[in-house]
């Protein structure tokens, strides 16, 4: 083959490799450094199948990662990828304005900075609301910047319990950034629904004025805690539901003062106890309605029967003629003869452990039929209420006894205490409220509720129905409380009142005790119940919970008439 042609002066002559590069074996006196000579060495055979070797591996290694990429981890970067240039961010919904009756905003929200994932939840800084209201906490974000967490949620209260109503679905929009990471076009896929607004039967103006006036007597006599409630007889819309101590929602949700959460949850008064629904207090005096009235209906007295009380009761023992008991009035002095009406204005203690259990020849209810009477009130049983955190009571049996006392048998002395509330009687003050409303109707059990629901049957007759005469004879008894009896600093001018006050004892031997008022107005035509419950007050304490509704009552012939004398 011609590979090189040589020109040379006078005529041309073709040259070939073999002419030009000669085996310097053959040609010994060629000059090396001119690159005469051998120009070539024989491959060794190991050489290829190194190559070889070292293909194939780089082969492998690019295979494996081609399978990694592709198959293994594909859809990973490729959602990486997408990432790269399109966010889903989301669009947070409002969560629903929480309103009293008269449209006055208690929870709402409210953008902390320009340019924030979602509104704060705010809350009133009056004061009456933490417990009822509750607290929410916040969608969360993680430590890449993704939302794991992308919803409110309602902790406590009516955030917890209506958290559905309130909250709200998020929406949803992409965003697309170039690789610098400058936006360069947004579109929403779904707007957000924001939460729907809740509208409580609560009246604000009320709410705020029971707590402040359970703040006053705590702080004037010492009282470790309370509840105030006002119902509608009728309907059952609570007019308040206040606790006493709280909290305040704001610093709750936003989870920033560490040292004041850190300090409520220690605290030994439980700010976080809704008590008109989750605290059990003995209810003293204030049964002695419903075993006034279970006495009459039953026949066990009647309108004019009378007992003669003078201060104590001596019960001699079945066993031993020898052992003698004596269960005594609240009263230093005796009361002289008393009927039913009389028993209940100046809460005649003899008089209620008669009709209770009996003595010398007069029968009693006996304990039975106090459980039966007390329980179709409703004393002992859950409201049912649309509000988390309710519990039933309990009313002392032979049962209850023998199971909590290791089998001790149910006595005479029992029946006397449990009569007027005491021993192990334990009920909450909705449960009160609800069973003094039934007596202000006329024989309607009544469900409280606290959010607007025209769907919810709110009334039903009693299981047992009463003479309207007894129901009446009741009624003038509690009406004689406040003019005559222990209930007299509610005797106002601007509204007549229906009342049984009630003192139960409490704490270490005894130092310590609840104060009750229960009742309804106004009397001659009534429309609302009410219930103050004011917890752990020295026993000497000279002012009771009547002084807390005697407050609101005077805040209201200000601020709300319309309550007072409704049309």
């Amino acid at each position: 083959m011609r590979l090189l042609k040589i020109k040379k002066k006078n005529k041309n002559k073709e040259l070939f490799l073999d002419e030009v590069f000669l085996d310097s074996l053959n040609s010994p006196n060629f000059d090396r450094q001119q690159f005469e000579g051998r120009i070539e060495t024989p491959i060794r055979k190991y050489i290829p199948t190194i190559l070889g070797l070292i293909f194939c591996l780089i082969c492998i290694l690019f295979s494996g990662r081609l399978y990694a990429l592709q198959l293994r981890d594909g859809e990973h970067y490729k959602e990486l990828s997408i990432r790269n240039s399109l966010d889903r961010d989301i669009l947070f919904a409002d969560r629903g304005i929480i309103q009293d009756r008269n449209g006055v905003e208690l929870a709402w929200n409210e953008r902390r900075e320009e340019g924030s994932d979602f509104a704060e939840r705010k809350y009133t800084t009056n004061p009456g609301f933490g417990v009822l209201l509750g607290y929410v906490t916040y969608p969360q974000k993680d430590k890449a910047g993704f939302y794991w967490k992308k919803e409110f949620e309602g902790v406590t209260g009516i955030e917890k319990d209506f958290n559905q109503h309130v909250n709200g679905i998020n929406g949803e929009k992409i965003i697309e950034r170039n690789v610098k990471g400058e936006i360069i076009s947004e579109n929403t896929v779904n707007q957000p629904d924001h939460g729907r607004t809740l509208t409580l039967t609560i009246d604000a103006g009320v709410q705020q004025k029971a707590y402040e006036a359970m703040a006053d007597l705590s702080g004037r006599v010492g009282y470790q805690g309370g509840a105030v409630a006002i119902m509608d007889i009728e309907t059952g819309e609570l007019l308040t539901l206040a606790s006493y101590p709280e909290y305040d929602p704001n610093i709750l949700s936003s989870g920033e003062d560490a040292a004041t959460i850190n300090a409520l949850f220690k605290d030994e008064r439980k700010p976080f106890l809704n008590r008109a629904l989750g605290g059990l207090y003995s209810p003293g005096s204030t049964v002695k309605p419903f075993v006034a009235l279970a006495a009459l209906h039953e026949g066990i007295i009647t309108e004019s029967t009378r007992f003669y009380s003078d201060g104590t009761l001596e019960v001699v023992s079945p066993y031993d003629p020898n052992v003698v008991s004596v269960f005594r009035d609240w009263q230093d002095e005796p009361v002289g003869w008393t009927d039913v009406r009389k028993a209940l204005a100046e809460s005649v203690n003899n008089f209620f452990y008669i009709i209770g259990g009996g003595n010398k020849g007069q029968p009693g209810l006996g304990i039975t039929r106090i459980e039966k009477y007390v329980k179709v009130f409703g004393i002992g049983s859950k409201t049912n209420i649309a509000l988390s955190g309710e519990i039933a009571g309990v009313i002392p049996n032979p049962d209850w006894k023998a199971k909590i006392f290791n089998g001790d048998i149910w006595r005479l002395g029992d029946t006397y205490n449990t009569a007027i509330g005491q021993y192990g009687f334990q009920v909450t003050p909705m449960q009160m409220l609800r069973a003094v409303a039934s007596l202000a109707n006329g024989g309607n059990l009544i469900t409280p509720y606290i959010v607007f629901d025209p769907d919810t049957e709110q009334s039903v007759p009693l299981s047992e129905k009463f003479d309207p005469e007894h129901i009446q004879i009741v009624q003038e008894g509690m009406r004689q409380v406040v003019t005559d009896g222990t209930g007299q600093f509610l005797n106002v001018s601007y509204v007549s009142v229906a009342a049984k006050t009630g003192t139960a004892q409490t704490g270490p031997r005894n130092s310590l005790v609840n104060s009750w008022v229960i009742g309804f107005f106004p009397y001659e035509e009534p429309k609302y119940a009410f219930v103050v419950m004011m917890e752990r007050g020295p026993s000497k304490a000279e002012i009771s919970a009547s002084f807390v509704m005697r407050q609101i009552f005077d805040w209201m012939r200000i601020e709300r008439p319309e309550y007072l004398n409704p049309e």
